[in-house]
């Protein structure tokens, strides 16, 4: 419980600290207009209060991610907690918070545009293909996650199947109608939701004294797992995920002034890593340990843990409030998928998303494709989702990293957790099945040969990029201000 305890309070102690240091090394800049204003076309560009946009951000990056993730996680024992404490205030709201604020910069650029200026143009082709890809399969599943939770909750009442076309059809309506509309109308109390059910079931735990373990020399390492790199990808949303760069953006086209940048971006990240301490909590506490979690996920993945954690905890009424906040986390990130894939592309393509019938055409092969998706066996598919994820988040924090190092700033905040990343994703790919299956030892050695060539090729790429001669302030200075 101690350890439980002082992580949750470790991350308030770092968004106030660390997230500060990190706001005060990036530099806001508080007269500068941001996109919300200079691109206004009220559809994706438009103002909106910090308060609406922490939520709506909050649930952006949610998804089903901080928790099913921890869960699964939980099988590792409290040493998940130090990962979601330290990879939360060190990596992921600093990957977030930069995403977002350097986005802010670049006219609400999408990680793609970002990649190909701070990057190399051929980078930008990467991953625009790289974030769709992403963005489609992540859609996909939070269609039939959040389906299959509801059709449960319902005891096999109702078509599964109809269920399935009632979101696509919000997923739709939410991808091509102004932001102002459905989202920023229905996520606040979405996101009062989440929250409550999430401090429930916390709060249970408190109450009851579950026997959350504590983290100790003797449970530091579980017996044959390497915690290094499977617990880092295993746990991507609640400490580092690199879906947040493809949704951040979103946000960045709607904040009102670069001040708010910490609450929104930085903080969601913070918040989104409670959520994820409590439910790996709940996984390691309430199933007679790792054994009967074990056993409930062979039985019915984490959905199963969800449902009766939820039930156990806050009772019949309770428990169906908190799966309903459960449901809404796939929901709200799998709408802002679609429009954020819509919006990619768009940019890519240069098309102009103020009239209705371009953001139809670019969404409905989107839609089309992630349809077909829902009709194959997806758990092969699904099992490289984490490798990408987290590649993802690699490059956005090179993004960072190089805009700070052509800003002569510490550009170390970024570069340190991207190399970790780096590492820990490399040596998955090498080892795991789904790749290469090379033994540890080598996965180990070979990751870290790749991960210092590529370090050298940052810095070879930064020192050419900060030697041309272009000023300073135009390399790192927003499409906005050269307008």
């Amino acid at each position: 419980m101690y350890t439980f305890l002082l992580g949750i309070v470790l991350l308030i102690v770092g968004y106030f600290t660390y997230g500060k240091f990190v706001e005060k090394t990036f530099g806001v800049n508080q007269s500068r207009k941001t996109p919300a204003y200079t691109s206004r076309d009220d559809v994706d560009y438009l103002p909106m209060g910090s308060g609406r946009n922490s939520l709506i951000q909050l649930l952006n990056i949610a998804g089903v991610g901080p928790i099913f993730g921890p869960i699964m996680g939980a099988l590792y024992g409290p040493v998940a907690f130090l990962w979601i404490v330290f990879g939360a205030i060190f990596a992921g709201a600093v990957h977030d918070y930069l995403t977002g604020m350097i986005s802010i910069r670049n006219r609400g650029a999408h990680l793609p545009e970002l990649a190909g200026k701070f990057l190399g143009k051929f980078m930008k082709h990467v991953v625009n293909a790289f974030a769709i890809l992403l963005l489609v399969l992540v859609a996909t599943v939070f269609v039939t996650a959040p389906a299959e939770l509801l059709h449960n909750l319902m005891n096999g009442w109702g078509s599964l199947g109809l269920i399935i076309a009632a979101i696509f059809i919000y997923y739709f309506l939410a991808t091509l109608l102004p932001i102002d509309k459905i989202i920023g109308r229905f996520y606040p109390i979405f996101g009062a939701l989440l929250i409550i059910s999430a401090l429930g079931v916390g709060i249970g735990l408190i109450v009851t004294k579950a026997p959350i373990p504590e983290l100790t020399l003797a449970n530091l390492h579980p017996e044959k797992v390497p915690i290094f790199p499977l617990l880092f990808l295993t746990i991507s949303c609640g400490a580092l995920s690199g879906f947040h760069a493809t949704q951040t953006p979103i946000i960045s086209r709607t904040t009102q002034h670069e001040s708010q940048g910490r609450r929104i971006f930085y903080g969601m990240m913070i918040a989104e890593g409670i959520i994820a301490m409590i439910w790996a909590a709940a996984g390691m506490s309430m199933f007679n340990g790792s054994s009967g979690l074990n056993e409930l996920l062979a039985a019915g993945g984490p959905a199963a843990v969800v449902s009766e954690a939820s039930t156990l905890m806050l009772g019949a009424v309770g428990g169906t409030l908190a799966i309903l906040g459960v449901i809404i986390l796939p929901v709200t990130s799998g709408d802002t998928a679609f429009r954020s894939a819509r919006m990619i592309i768009a940019d890519y393509l240069n098309i102009s998303q103020e009239k209705i019938k371009n953001r139809i055409w670019i969404a409905l092969p989107l839609f089309a494709i992630s349809i077909a998706l829902t009709q194959i066996d997806f758990t092969l598919l699904w099992r490289y989702f984490s490798w990408a994820n987290q590649s993802t988040a690699v490059i956005a924090l090179f993004v960072g990293a190089m805009y700070l190092y052509l800003a002569r700033k510490n550009y170390w905040i970024s570069l340190i957790p991207g190399v970790f990343m780096l590492m820990a994703t490399t040596t998955y790919i090498l080892n795991a099945p789904i790749g290469f299956s090379m033994p540890l030892d080598v996965s180990y050695l070979l990751a870290t040969i790749i991960s210092i060539v590529l370090v050298a090729l940052f810095f070879y790429y930064a020192r050419r990029k900060r030697g041309e001669n272009i000023p300073l302030e135009e390399q790192v200075a927003s499409w906005q201000d050269a307008v």
